[in-house]
């Protein structure tokens, strides 16, 4: 593996722990206070969360159907009142007379001064790009679970959240910052990472639509679309590209592998081909089919002193060189307020990209798509996300996934071809859209210095 595996700035550590940490600013009266942008499903269970904890609450939320946040409210079963706030002023009024301020402007939400951090819990790249941007602008920590968001602006977003002083990190509990608790193992220890990955949660089908989804979106409580983006694998290549982009690993093929590897026989599946396994190189991402391996997380790693191989034959973790470490769990949003907590306390980031990225995911055609298209939302009627290397995309001209949506076509695109700057005109009035070329002319200038392709 190359790159910083031991990713996110420390800071100032408390020296208690974070739980007798907590429990002071409890006492104090001094809870860190939370912004959230977006009361959908992830949002509704981050105040459900923050409500089982002491010394951190939700103090506005920002939803652009002010209903939803109050709904968020009342699903968690808070005593507590809402109230509506279109200023400012309003805002830290009703957070300091003890109410849970609701309104549908992320600006009201990041410029209250009884704000410490923001939570993006949106899930739309550009909607993302909006609300860090206003975060920075008024000097508030970001904890970003718009993964789709982070792998297509992440390294400048990283850079703008340095400039204003404040932390950027991707949310505790999804499966990027899951397998990176084991990444910073494994590397804190001194051993290379041969792959690192997750379980697929669902069936594995490229062609998911919305339609076909309504009703079982409905029983799980989930947005067709979101639960689709899922199904279809978007989801997955966007996880995988931002563990990548966070240490330095890339993709050994372009959508990875992912095959049905069972969990007590990762290891045997992520080595090398010369030694029965399915990877040309190490220090990839990758994902696994089979049953038993979802809702976890793995790293495989290469341990191959003869001294180190003895000890873990002793502790049953097999004859080696190749050795799974495996998280069962993920908490997804139910953990995400730890990163807020770790930001404002310690300054600390669970998870960052690097400046520079090394998979991109662009976006195959799920249909033929005639010139004149107006592109849909990920996980919809259009396109299905593909993780590739960075340097591959740009040979092919690659659209980002994140800059898909409200795209046209010029020109008619096959079923399962890439969408490309070629085949695609992104628009350009969208934010993510003009950060994304703030980037690539960022990332280009530092490759024609050092003569990088």
């Amino acid at each position: 593996m190359t790159g910083n595996a031991a990713n996110g700035r420390t800071g100032r550590g408390g020296s208690r722990g974070l739980l007798a940490d907590l429990a002071a600013r409890a006492d104090s009266g001094r809870p860190v206070r939370i912004g959230l942008a977006g009361a959908g499903q992830m949002g509704t269970d981050i105040v459900t969360a923050v409500s089982q904890m002491r010394g951190v609450e939700i103090a506005i939320i920002a939803d652009l159907n002010v209903d939803n946040a109050v709904r968020a409210v009342e699903i968690a079963g808070r005593e507590a009142r809402t109230l509506r706030a279109d200023t400012v002023e309003a805002a830290d009024a009703a957070i300091g007379g003890g109410a849970i301020a609701v309104t549908p402007s992320i600006e009201v939400a990041c410029r209250s001064g009884a704000i410490d951090v923001i939570i993006d819990a949106t899930g739309n790249p550009n909607a993302g790009a909006n609300v860090a941007l206003t975060a920075f602008a008024q000097g508030k920590h970001l904890v970003m679970m718009n993964v789709e968001a982070d792998v297509t602006i992440g390294p400048y977003l990283r850079a703008q959240a340095e400039r204003a002083g404040v932390v950027y990190t991707l949310g505790a509990g999804d499966e990027p910052t899951a397998a990176m608790e084991l990444i910073n193992f494994v590397g804190a220890l001194g051993y290379p990472v041969v792959a690192a990955g997750k379980g697929k949660n669902n069936p594995f089908r490229i062609d998911a639509t919305p339609d076909l989804y309504e009703e079982e979106a409905r029983r799980r409580n989930m947005n067709p679309r979101m639960l689709v983006e899922f199904v279809d694998g978007s989801k997955t290549m966007v996880e995988m590209a931002a563990i990548a982009n966070a240490t330095g690993l890339t993709v050994d093929r372009p959508g990875m592998h992912g095959p049905a590897a069972p969990r007590e026989e990762l290891q045997d599946y992520f080595r090398p081909k010369a030694e029965g396994g399915l990877l040309d190189r190490k220090g990839v991402v990758d994902f696994s089919v089979a049953k038993g391996v979802a809702p976890g997380v793995f790293v495989v790693a290469e341990m191959s002193h003869p001294r180190v191989r003895e000890r873990m034959s002793d502790l049953h973790m097999g004859p080696g060189p190749y050795y799974t470490f495996f998280r069962p769990y993920h908490l997804t949003s139910l953990e995400v307020p730890l990163s807020a907590v770790a930001a404002v306390l310690y300054g600390q980031s669970h998870m960052e990209p690097l400046p520079v990225p090394t998979v991109e995911v662009g976006a195959l055609a799920k249909k033929d798509l005639p010139a004149g298209t107006r592109l849909d939302a990920i996980g919809e009627y259009c396109y299905r996300g593909f993780a590739i290397a960075a340097a591959e995309a740009r040979q092919l001209n690659a659209l980002p996934l994140g800059l898909a949506q409200g795209a046209v076509t010029v020109k008619p695109i096959a079923k399962g071809n890439y969408l490309t700057y070629d085949n695609c005109r992104p628009d350009e009035a969208l934010t993510v859209v003009k950060l994304r070329r703030e980037q690539d002319a960022i990332l280009s200038g530092a490759r024609a210095q050092t003569g990088a392709r």
